[in-house]
């Protein structure tokens, strides 16, 4: 950093020394063993997971997820690389048509010629659709488990390198337990690995940039950053967080201009880099930005725990205005609540507030944004696992809800097995002996009272077991779905008030009683 303003060194997780002796100091606290031992439990628990059914399995005509991963596999390694997003004879883009950007297509097209050599009917053009061989499942699956071991894996070790290269935070035991809740993310694994899809590429980027933020190295981050929204446009969600963190930097530097300058060319050139077979004219690239936008899947889908779908009980938004100005409404709502936790950011660039910045970006998006689906608790979720250690009761809080949002979802994939299994091996990782939790530091109890949250979870737990086995009235087929996802909507939102809330608190010179606790 420059000699002007500077971020205050107490507020920077590790310096230029530490970050040299990184590596030095994971052998010596003998985190690398700890972590190849969590990584290759989680790994197992990955495997497990993966034998039960997926997204759509025997359900014909246009099956689930795991068919549209397996279609785009199909598409790429047997069309021109330019025709993958466009409309043919060859590429019938009503059926799973590429909906991503294009690293999320290069990344079909490894797959793909995986899939070829070693069954190539699994992905043969045309007669390979609905293919649900046992091998062409094996190979499908262990797509996903490379993926997350070459890449989420790799990135969640850089983070815990960052993070923990510090005296504070050298607890062994704090390391481990931190490293199996990222690794052991029961929402996640069961996305990827039951449902069946490649969050953990995008995650993981998100997560190497979070760590070269934290590691003061700003262009890389732009780079992971840059293939984590080329890979699924949903990290957009992280967009503000990132930019207002950046610019908040680059403003307290001696040349700012020449600071914004340089991260925008890296942003540039690996947006030019991903996109280049696209490049060739203005046509090609409307074809893909028009496949990244999918308006005409309305406002939200299914039973998504966020402001429209909640409000809808009530509401009827998609009767009462227009697509275009839903569009327009969604947008304004998702960016005023982004405001606060930009402007902090931009006036007082932290750490700790980079990460709060993240979590309260996304979760805008999520509540607020136009066509949100129940896995997009992903997004929020992802900041909160690398805050776990700054207020645990809360992260657990959240992962309880976030599972119980995504369950409808999970009953019709037949995953409720691995559902219990993840939540009551999350409980046991949570409560593990000898990790000291200050309770008092959950906010949530500060505001809600104990007595209210046990309610919480009694009615939380009776939900699970009502819509396991009663039938839902004729007349409200999806009356059980509602009433799990306004519980969730609330308490997401209580959750979304909390962090903003501490964020701002962070420039405080005097804190609350409660808020002295978090530190």
């Amino acid at each position: 950093m420059d000699k002007g303003k500077k971020i205050k060194e107490s507020e920077t997780i590790v310096n230029d020394e530490d970050d040299n002796n990184c590596w030095w100091w994971l052998v010596q606290k003998g985190t690398a063993v700890t972590f190849v031992t969590i990584a290759l439990f989680g790994f197992l628990i990955r495997v497990a997971v993966s034998t039960y059914p997926y997204s759509g399995a025997g359900n014909p005509p246009k099956f689930g997820d795991y068919e549209a991963q397996r279609h785009w596999m199909e598409i790429t390694i047997n069309l021109p690389i330019r025709e993958w997003y466009r409309n043919s004879s060859s590429n019938d883009l009503s059926y799973w048509g590429l909906d991503y950007p294009p690293l999320t297509a290069y990344q079909s097209f490894v797959h793909g010629l995986f899939l070829r050599f070693f069954h190539p009917d699994s992905v043969s053009l045309f007669a390979s659709r609905g293919h649900e061989s046992y091998l062409g499942k094996l190979l499908m699956r262990w797509t996903v488990l490379s993926s997350d071991a070459l890449i989420f894996f790799p990135a969640v070790l850089y983070f815990v390198i960052v993070y923990y290269n510090k005296p504070s935070r050298s607890r062994k035991s704090d390391i481990a337990w931190h490293t199996a809740l990222l690794l052991l993310n029961p929402c996640l694994i069961l996305i990827d690995h039951g449902h069946f899809q490649f969050n953990c590429i995008s995650l993981g980027f998100t997560i190497g940039a979070v760590a070269a933020i934290l590691s003061e190295k700003d262009l890389v981050a732009c780079v992971f950053y840059c293939l984590s929204l080329n890979h699924k446009q949903m990290s957009a969600y992280f967009a503000p967080a990132f930019f207002s963190h950046l610019l908040g930097k680059c403003l307290r530097r001696k040349h700012p201009l020449l600071e914004v300058l340089k991260l925008g060319l890296y942003v540039l050139g690996t947006f030019a880099a991903v996109w280049w077979p696209y490049l060739y004219s203005t046509n090609s690239i409307l074809e893909v930005l028009s496949r990244l936008a999918p308006f005409e899947r309305g406002l939200f889908e299914d039973y998504v725990a966020n402001f429209w779908c909640a409000t809808s009980v009530l509401i009827k938004w998609k009767r009462l205005l227009t697509t275009d100005s839903l569009k327009l409404v969604s947008f304004a709502a998702t960016i005023i609540t982004c405001l606060p936790s930009m402007v902090q950011q931009i006036k007082s660039p932290s750490n700790r507030g980079f990460l709060y910045a993240l979590l309260n970006s996304s979760f805008s998006f999520y509540l607020f944004s136009f066509q949100v689906h129940e896995k997009s608790i992903l997004l929020p979720l992802l900041p909160a696992s690398l805050l776990a250690m700054e207020d645990p009761s809360t992260f657990k809080w959240f992962v309880q809800f976030a599972m119980l949002s995504m369950f409808p979802l999970l009953c019709r994939d037949d995953l409720v097995v691995p559902y219990l299994a993840l939540l009551a091996l999350f409980t046991l990782i949570f409560n593990a002996p000898g990790q000291q939790i200050v309770k008092e530091s959950n906010y949530l109890s500060y505001y809600l009272g104990t007595t209210t949250m046990h309610l919480i979870l009694c009615f939380s737990a009776i939900l699970h077991i009502v819509y396991l086995t009663m039938h839902q009235p004729e007349k409200y087929p999806f009356l059980f779905e509602a009433i799990i996802m306004n519980l969730c909507f609330s308490q997401f939102v209580l959750i979304t008030l909390g962090s903003n809330i501490k964020q701002w608190m962070l420039n405080k010179p005097v804190k609350l009683e409660i808020e002295k606790k978090f530190n």
